[in-house]
């Protein structure tokens, strides 16, 4: 169970929201203290919280914990990494949930998609062609992407510029070089920052970071995965948010409350939130 630990300028400002843009939280880690990790976020600001499919077997258990919070936000899609997993029907059973679902106010998103070249076990064709059908189905229900890239970001900035959707979307968990940041951002696309920019081996990141500009990035936990360097080697949560934006931003030399309000807005715009 996390330590919910003391409050920092940020979760201490009530008028100061946030909003996690990836998460987890429908995971097995998260079944004995759910309801408590959910109010207890909220209390701190994180306003909304978006949790991402990975596989066809946990769209339905997602859609259930999403509909029964009104905080959380769903999307569906097919997670490079369960490659094995997904059988050439399940493209057809998501275009069917987003059919379906098309117009509900907690459908967001088509996530989590793209390419792990990180794992040699991966067939990067098939990859490939799992991804370029989820972004086919973007396209057609006008719903922004939340994307994986571990060490394939040429080839996924590449298969974007063959793909470019009207609504863009999120470069999750970004860690690649200002110019891969530039290239995404030219796309219309903004980066997700979580508890890996703040670790303190994140070099490349921590000179990138007062680089990027302010309206291009959104902040994320990928609960309970990827624990901010404040909580090492404990399950990561969305209650953590306000401690990794406080750690940003003084990476970015400016204050907390100015990346909170521009993150928020940022994603507000990326799932066209009122």
């Amino acid at each position: 169970m996390p330590s919910r630990g003391p409050s920092n300028s940020v979760s201490s400002r009530p008028d100061v929201t946030l909003i996690d843009t990836h998460t987890h939280l429908d995971f097995p880690d998260f079944e004995a203290d759910r309801a408590e990790v959910l109010r207890h976020s909220q209390a701190l600001g994180v306003q909304r919280m978006v949790v991402l499919g990975v596989y066809q077997r946990n769209w339905q258990r997602l859609w259930t914990l999403c509909q029964a919070n009104p905080a959380l936000q769903a999307a569906f899609g097919l997670h490079p990494v369960y490659l094995a997993e997904h059988r050439p029907e399940h493209v057809q059973e998501l275009g069917d949930w987003l059919n379906r679902l098309k117009g509900h106010a907690q459908l967001c998103a088509v996530g989590e998609i793209g390419l792990d070249y990180y794992l040699p076990e991966l067939d990067r064709e098939g990859q490939q062609q799992v991804f370029e059908a989820q972004l086919g189905l973007a396209a057609d229900f006008d719903l922004p992407v939340l994307l994986h890239v571990r060490r394939s970001h040429a080839e996924v900035i590449a298969t974007l510029k063959r793909h470019r959707l009207e609504r863009a979307g999120i470069v999750h968990a970004f860690a690649g070089s200002l110019e891969q940041a530039r290239e995404y951002i030219k796309l219309g696309y903004r980066l997700g920052l979580g508890g890996a920019a703040t670790w303190p081996q994140a070099l490349r990141m921590h000179r990138v970071l007062p680089q990027l500009p302010l309206d291009s990035i959104v902040l994320e936990t990928d609960a309970p995965d990827m624990a901010p360097a404040m909580y090492p080697g404990q399950r990561n949560s969305p209650e953590y948010l306000p401690a990794i934006c406080q750690s940003l931003a003084e990476l970015m030399g400016i204050e907390a409350e100015q990346l909170a309000e521009a993150t928020t807005r940022n994603a507000r715009e990326v799932f066209g939130w009122n």
